[in-house]
């Protein structure tokens, strides 16, 4: 018979083991409450603030609740204790930003609905060729392409049947071993095997470049669009505009074309042998050239087997141009742009992109009704679809993310209100003296860091407004930390939970924490630099305001003091 004592200790473990959920959503408000208490006695609206702050904080990183759900708080906190009205909170829960961002997962459903993106992307191979390496670089500038317009996540999850369709391939013509051996890294029964160097490159490799072309775009990822957001509140009287354009030009040359290039290099030095003939990866890949013949004939039918390009297709991709001519063309800062010559009210992205969306479920797959009009048959004993169904959307949208983006412009709003950010503001003082750099290697490196460990969104709605106080407490101008920490909140390669793209590939292709770790050392390292050169010299040149302190700043840190 058991021990009564060891069966209550089992039970016990058993309880925190399955129901930790219910004790920390408990114990971390218990934690927090000390501060609420200090504000609710003192009447400091700060203090109530910062409580809601921390306390979601908490809930975040440790996914106690949905982190969606805890996007969740300002809507019933931000009233009860008096910080921001009702009305106006639930305003952050759909402003511009969101829209242009939930337009761009309609128009990337868009592409998935007609299958553009597999047409795309055999293409781009065809023309770049068939050996591994040049295989692995038309990968690459696929994904990166697609991580421009279309957010990343969904970016990777298009590419990954893409490339499992080539592993397959490469693997039944045995061109190179697409897996690992029982020596190099055994499998227990029933498990599926371990992809071997070259493909964890092409896998990671997708994940790497989807996020390095989400940096490229406002709508590339979501930490993009709450950098736009919160700057936009913080500083409404800012004379730089964070606009479709400015950002692309930021953020392109250096950001998008250089990081990429430089992984790239990296990649085919360390997984496929590139200037490495004598090493095992080396001779795989030398092998591996001499059926280059035989890849490129599997691709060209491939290609031939899509057929030609449908009506579906060609309407897809004219609606997917005319849209990023749209965003760029709006108010690109250096011609009149379309908003500009229109005048009739603030016109904002929102619009052109909901101009799209509009033309997608408007536009048919096909024009044959044009034949029934004119009283020709066969006639059909159906309706024509339009070029996206929306219960496709419906099934396929995360509208979680939307909640979480208004969640963290809820807590900008509210901290403005409150006036924590007067708080943070005044604790910055002690890093006055530093030189720039320092501080945005600092800040950079912070914000990548945390981001490694919890969800990038998340990490963008925290780190950024404590970013927009520092810069007001230490003088400079608030692209100069924010911009760059946006950025390097979507550099995360070392960890599967860093980044949607990450978690997509290792689950989709079974590669082991350990070996994705590897992959991710040198692109992270390329990423801080490039990152660090592009702010202090192209970024100056696109936004010149940004050499000093601007009046306008100034006077926003005299309000904040006040």
């Amino acid at each position: 018979m058991a021990d009564p004592g060891e069966q209550r200790k089992f039970v016990l473990g058993r309880c925190c083991i399955f129901h930790w959920r219910g004790k920390a959503s408990i114990i971390i408000p218990l934690i927090t409450l000390p501060i609420l208490i200090h504000g609710l006695q003192n009447d400091m609206a700060e203090f109530k603030c910062m409580w809601l702050i921390v306390t979601m904080a908490l809930l975040w990183i440790t996914e106690t609740l949905p982190i969606y759900v805890t996007a969740l708080f300002p809507l019933v906190f931000c009233p009860l204790l008096g910080l921001v009205n009702a009305s106006i909170v639930c305003m952050q829960y759909f402003t511009d930003t969101i829209v242009v961002f939930l337009g761009g997962l309609i128009v990337a459903l868009g592409i998935e609905y007609s299958n553009l993106h597999t047409r795309i992307a055999l293409r781009v191979i065809r023309i770049v060729g068939g050996s591994p390496r040049r295989l692995f670089i038309g990968i690459m500038s696929v994904s990166t392409f697609m991580g421009l317009w279309i957010s990343n996540s969904a970016g990777t999850a298009m590419m990954c049947p893409i490339v499992k369709a080539l592993v397959n391939e490469l693997d039944t013509n045995k061109i190179f071993p697409v897996y690992m051996t029982q020596e190099e890294e055994p499998v227990e029964e029933g498990e599926p095997p371990h992809p071997s160097k070259i493909t964890i490159a092409f896998y990671a490799g997708i994940a790497y470049a989807a996020s390095i072309g989400g940096l490229g775009t406002l709508i590339g990822t979501g930490t993009n669009l709450v950098f736009k957001g919160i700057y936009s509140e913080r500083f409404p009287t800012s004379t730089v505009e964070i606009t479709f354009a400015n950002f692309m030009f930021y953020s392109i040359p250096l950001m998008v074309f250089v990081n990429i290039t430089l992984v790239i290099i990296g990649f085919l030095i360390t997984h496929m042998g590139l200037f490495r003939p004598n090493s095992k990866t080396g001779k795989i890949i030398s092998e591996a050239n001499t059926n280059r013949k035989l890849m490129e004939d599997v691709l060209r039918q491939r290609h031939i087997d899509l057929g030609p390009m449908s009506c579906h297709e060609i309407q897809m991709a004219i609606v997917f141009a005319f849209m990023i001519v749209l965003l760029v063309t709006r108010k690109p800062g250096f011609f009149t742009g379309w908003s500009e010559v229109i005048n009739a009210k603030e016109v904002k992205s929102s619009s052109g992109v909901s101009f799209i969306v509009l033309l997608i479920f408007a536009l048919p797959t096909q024009y044959t009704f044009f034949k029934y009009c004119c009283g020709k048959g066969p006639f059909t004993a159906q309706a024509i679809d339009a070029i996206l169904s929306w219960e496709y959307v419906l099934i396929n949208i995360p509208w979680g993310l939307l909640f979480l983006l208004g969640g963290g412009f809820a807590l900008a709003v509210a901290s403005k209100e409150s006036g924590l950010n007067v708080m943070i503001s005044n604790s910055m003082q002690v890093l006055i003296g530093l030189p720039n750099i320092l501080v945005q290697s600092i800040t950079f490196i912070s914000a990548n860091l945390l981001s490694a460990f919890n969800a990038n969104v998340v990490v963008a709605n925290i780190v950024i407004p404590i970013l927009c106080e520092m810069s007001l407490a230490l003088e400079l101008h608030p692209l100069i930390l924010t911009l760059p920490a946006c950025l390097g909140i979507s550099m995360v390669y070392f960890l599967p939970v860093s980044t949607p793209p990450n978690a997509i590939v290792t689950q989709y292709a079974h590669i082991k924490t350990k070996y994705f770790a590897c992959c991710g050392i040198l692109p992270t390292i390329i990423g801080i630099a490039v990152a660090l050169v592009n702010t202090n010299t192209w970024g100056l040149i696109i936004f010149p305001e940004t050499k000093s302190f601007p009046d306008w700043a100034m006077k926003v840190k005299n309000d904040t003091k006040i």
